[in-house]
């Protein structure tokens, strides 16, 4: 057969997996959320969508297929547009800056005075922590304190900060069913020197993958408690810090996305700590911009701890 022939002729399956890939990056919203909520599970891996692109490049390359390359164009514009940018260093931090950590530790973390001085030794103005355990809570306080000398906890939740905080209060973000203790969020004002932030620290509930497929009706449940509390916040200036058990492209967490911006640098990959694959451990704003988010060094959490730079608008 001519070489022109096979080139235009081979790999139309391909072009159909090209052209079905940048629909789904391209309109994820159109895959529905029922059943087992798999319009959620395609949004939480959305990015990794970028792998798809290569795998099929490299497929199209091998059965020279002229049709297929071309048709994975659509695609590689998709995943650019949305996330080429996240792969550029961000900005320097201007004089309205902050730098801000969140980490979950972790209720089973064998080191918490070894995680408090690795956080504590990357010099950011705030560090919001989540399951803290009455066991390891004063050897956080005890490491933090002569960096961070103002600090608020409620539940197993914590937010340290070398600027005064006033105003501490736990947020009601228990969605129904869970009974007993359970305090997983806090709002704090924090008094920088570029004038007050509200701050709030969460730690959604967990979404659990089954043969069902994924459950994430209490963390979307959670997840809307703390939208309409961050709408009723009179402060202009807000920075969320938390573990949200879910991805920004997650449509479970479009009360707290519709009404915050996040990063627009970095992907900073924090869940699992041995293999990251996500993160869904989150930084974003009001009022402010969160610039570049990165990954810290494993610390002895599954989590790896996220540091992002803030800038006060």
């Amino acid at each position: 057969m001519p070489w022109g022939r096979c080139v235009w002729t081979r790999g139309r399956v391909l072009a159909g997996c090209a052209v079905l890939t940048a629909g789904l990056l391209a309109f994820p919203g159109a895959v529905p959320d029922s059943p087992g909520r798999l319009g959620s599970l395609l949004d939480t891996f959305l990015p990794w969508l970028g792998l798809v692109i290569v795998l099929l490049t490299g497929w199209a390359l091998l059965r020279r297929s002229a049709v297929a390359l071309l048709a994975l164009l659509l695609p590689a514009a998709a995943w650019t547009q949305l996330y080429a940018g996240s792969l550029l260093p961000g900005a320097a931090s201007g004089p309205r800056g902050l730098v801000v950590v969140q980490h979950n530790v972790s209720d089973e973390n064998p080191d918490p005075a070894g995680t408090a001085r690795a956080l504590a030794g990357t010099g950011p103005d705030l560090i919001a922590l989540q399951e803290l355990v009455p066991a390891a809570l004063p050897v956080y306080a005890r490491t933090l304190a002569a960096d961070y000398p103002y600090h608020a906890v409620r539940g197993t939740v914590g937010l340290w900060s070398r600027y005064p905080l006033t105003g501490s209060r736990p947020l009601d973000i228990r969605p129904r069913g869970i009974t007993g203790p359970w305090n997983r969020g806090l709002r704090a004002v924090v008094h920088t020197p570029h004038g007050a932030v509200a701050a709030y620290v969460a730690h959604l509930p967990s979404v659990r993958f089954g043969a069902g497929g994924l459950a994430s009706s209490r963390r979307d449940e959670s997840a809307g408690m703390l939208g309409r509390a961050l709408a009723a916040e009179r402060l202009d200036r807000v920075i969320l810090l938390g573990d949200l058990n879910g991805t920004v492209d997650d449509r479970g967490l479009a009360p707290l996305t519709s009404r915050l911006d996040g990063a627009r640098r970095g992907f900073a990959f924090s869940y699992p700590a041995g293999l990251p694959l996500v993160r869904i451990d989150q930084v974003m704003a009001r009022s402010a911009r969160v610039d570049h988010i990165r990954a810290l060094p494993a610390t002895g959490s599954d989590h790896l701890p996220v540091a992002a730079r803030v800038t006060l608008l």
